[in-house]
């Protein structure tokens, strides 16, 4: 059984007298332990794929279930990570990792000890009690990573997070993902734009199309861990990259934005 698991995805939104369909028939799964990214066209659907997975977001059709269990709204056993880092600014990293687990009636002692490992596993030990207005961004998105593992939670769903970080940082928030996955082996659903991203992180690639979204393609990465600047630079990586960006960027003509309520209509995504 996977650890999670799409059957026949599919959601519309009404548009006035019209309805939009960002999702199509979508049938995935991620076993467990697995890093799997998701690319395609800008409206293909990938952040309303990761917002069902979230339970943030009820499908028209469909659906999904976690170890074998339906996901019927946001819970536990889902981490979420956004490209906003939505961190306290009135709490240290410390107090930021904390707050789930206070919420949760987890024991001041248990949950220290357990904010700190995570802290320590994401490398700001010596920010710890450092307020987020201090730290650079690509740290910020560090501990809104701690904040989730800290929660324990069975999946990681992550929307774009190193989207708003320079090249640089993207990179070595990149490695630092993989470091931190590597130790954990949390199953992780992880949407992008960015092609080479996509390959550098992942276990497989999805690639989607639009018009409606769907799943146009699933692309095994057989590079293996840990992943370096060394795979960046070999054949092996560009071969991949050109295969999805290929799939990504070379996709039939998309439908018009806008029909009539009775046909389909391009995605959100």
């Amino acid at each position: 059984m996977n650890k999670i698991e799409f059957r026949g995805v599919g959601k519309v939104y009404p548009l006035g007298a019209d309805t939009m369909t960002a999702l199509s028939s979508v049938d995935l799964g991620l076993a467990d332990g697995e890093f799997v990214t998701v690319v395609g066209p800008s409206g293909c659907g990938k952040s309303t794929l990761l917002g069902i997975a979230a339970g943030l977001v009820t499908p028209t059709s469909g659906s999904v279930t976690v170890d074998g269990g339906p996901v019927t709204g946001p819970g536990p056993d889902r981490g979420v990570i956004f490209q906003q880092y939505a961190l306290f600014p009135w709490l240290t990293v410390r107090g930021n990792v904390e707050f789930g687990l206070k919420i949760a009636g987890i024991g001041k002692a248990e949950r220290r000890a357990r904010a700190q490992r995570y802290i320590d596993l994401v490398g700001l030990a010596e920010f710890a009690d450092a307020l987020p207005k201090t730290l650079s961004g690509g740290m910020r998105q560090r501990c809104a990573i701690a904040r989730a593992y800290a929660a324990d939670p069975r999946v990681l769903l992550m929307d774009e997070p190193f989207g708003a970080l320079d090249a640089l940082t993207r990179v070595r928030m990149q490695d630092q993902l993989l470091d931190t996955w590597s130790r954990e082996r949390r199953t992780v659903l992880f949407i992008t734009h960015d092609v080479d991203e996509a390959v550098y992180l992942g276990n497989r690639v999805v690639v989607m199309a639009a018009g409606p979204g769907r799943v146009q393609e699933v692309i095994d990465v057989d590079l293996p861990y840990p992943r370096t600047e060394q795979t960046r630079l070999s054949p092996e990586f560009a071969a991949l990259r050109n295969r999805v960006w290929r799939a990504v960027y070379h996709q039939p003509t998309q439908q018009p934005p806008h029909q009539p309520a009775q046909q389909q209509t391009h995605a959100k995504g």
